[in-house]
C-alpha cells in the first residue's frame, strides 16, 4: 500500500515497514482516549540507536518473549498505542521487533535539515537516522504521519483529506497520491507542491 514511500527506504523490509506504517496511521487517526498522541518508531540499526538512546522510565517490554514483540501481533499492537502516549519513542529491530519502548534519542547531527513548524520529535527522528542506518517513523500530534531516512524527510502520509491544506512539509518537487483515504506525498518529479 505504500510502495512510493518504500521505495525511498530500500535497506529495510517492506513488510516491516508497512506493518509500522500502518501502525503510526492507526495512532494518528485514532490518538488514544479522545486526545492525540504522537510518537517516534526508529527501525533498524537497533544496536546503534540503543547506544544512542536512552530510557526514560523502566522498559515494560523489557523481558518479553520475541513472539510478543513482533509488530504484526495484535496484541502488541494495542499495547503499542497505550505506551506511544508515554515520552519516548520505540526502537524496532530490522526484523521487526519492537526492542524497547519510552526511549529519549541523543543523537546529534549537524547536516539534518528539519523543515520549519515541525517539532522536536521530527528532530530528534531526523537526526537519529542521519547518524545511523535507522528509518524513523514520526506520529505527529498534528495526526500526520512522516517518514525521515539518512536525515531527510522522504514521505508523508495524511490520513484526513481536510488537513492536506496546511500538513505538508516537504520541498520542491512532490509527487501526491491517493491510498484509500490516505494522501500520501514523496519526493518526485514534477512542480513544487500545491495543496488542492
Amino acid at each position: 500500500m505504500f510502495e512510493s514511500i518504500l521505495c525511498q527506504v530500500t535497506e529495510y523490509d517492506p513488510d516491516v515497514l508497512e506493518s509500522l506504517i500502518e501502525l503510526a496511521v492507526e495512532i494518528a487517526r485514532e490518538g488514544r482516549e479522545g486526545r492525540r498522541v504522537g510518537t517516534i518508531f526508529m527501525v533498524g540499526d537497533a544496536d546503534a540507536v540503543l547506544n544512542r538512546s536512552r530510557p526514560l522510565i523502566l522498559d515494560p517490554l523489557l523481558g518479553h518473549p520475541e513472539s510478543s514483540r513482533h509488530v504484526t501481533n495484535l496484541n502488541l499492537r494495542g499495547t503499542v498505542k497505550e505506551l506511544a502516549q508515554l515520552d519516548g519513542g520505540f526502537v524496532v529491530s530490522q526484523g521487526g521487533i519492537v526492542l524497547s519502548a519510552c526511549r529519549y534519542l541523543d543523537a546529534m547531527a549537524t547536516q539534518v535539515d528539519v523543515p520549519l513548524g515541525l517539532g522536536s520529535r521530527h528532530l530528534a527522528a531526523a537526526n537519529m537516522s542521519a547518524v545511523t542506518k535507522a528509518v524513523g517513523i514520526v506520529v505527529s500530534e498534528s495526526s500526520v504521519v512522516r517518514i525521515f531516512c539518512h536525515g531527510h524527510l522522504v514521505g508523508e502520509i495524511i490520513p484526513e483529506l481536510w488537513m492536506i491544506e496546511h500538513a505538508p512539509h516537504l520541498r520542491g518537487a512532490v509527487k501526491r497520491e491517493r491510498v484509500g483515504e490516505l494522501t500520501l506525498l514523496t519526493p518526485g518529479s514534477g512542480r513544487p507542491y500545491t495543496a488542492g
